[in-house]
């Protein structure tokens, strides 16, 4: 498989599905809309976004959240994603969309200059109560299902970590910044962040 990635973006998220499922995976940077070896990314995904998983048998995958749970039906021994057809799973899928329309869209401005002052504060505001469900979702919990790591604690940390690049301050959820210590300590997060040279290699 070969995942196309832009750094830090939330392609990190799959990355660090695959390497927590130890995985045989090929990434692909995308830089300027080219890959690597230079072809059209727009051929690729006519979306024009990250993350894409390219499958062995040429079929083309995207939308982190489907990415993600795809990878982790690869080894559901391991127990990122819960078995399909189980209302656990779709509470992952719940606490999965709510982490994508209700956090990682509310960014997208943040990182636009064009964006007024004005929608910014806004879109902060909003982030801000939106962390509040999560901070409490948190409370007692090393992740957001207890002690399982699952793919919406990947997709959790990568998109919280766009916040220190916003400037969007998160001192009031102690909880929120202990779980994004806490994954950012994983083996397999490490490896992910430092495979898209976000860190150093140990």
């Amino acid at each position: 498989m070969k995942l196309y990635f832009s750094p830090g973006a939330c392609s990190l998220s799959p990355h660090i599905v695959a390497h927590e499922l130890g995985l045989p995976l090929t990434i692909d940077k995308i830089s300027n809309k080219r890959t690597s070896d230079d072809r059209d990314f727009w051929q690729i995904n006519p979306k024009g976004y990250v993350p894409v998983l390219e499958l062995d048998d040429g079929e083309v995958l995207t939308e982190g959240t489907a990415i993600v749970q795809y990878l982790a039906d690869q080894k559901p021994e391991a127990g990122l994603a819960p078995p399909n057809g189980t209302l656990a799973r779709y509470r992952l899928q719940e606490m999965l969309g709510y982490i994508n329309s209700e956090l990682h869209k509310s960014y997208s401005p943040l990182f636009t200059p064009k964006t007024p002052a004005e929608t910014r504060e806004e879109r902060i505001e909003y982030l801000r109560k939106r962390y509040g469900f999560i901070e409490q979702t948190l409370a007692g919990k090393a992740y957001l299902f207890g002690d399982q790591f699952t793919v919406a604690d990947a997709y959790l940390f990568t998109v919280t970590n766009w916040a220190r690049l916003v400037k969007l301050d998160l001192a009031d959820f102690p909880n929120l910044l202990a779980f994004q210590a806490r994954v950012a300590a994983r083996p397999a997060v490490q490896a992910a962040m430092a495979a898209e040279g976000l860190i150093k290699r140990a």
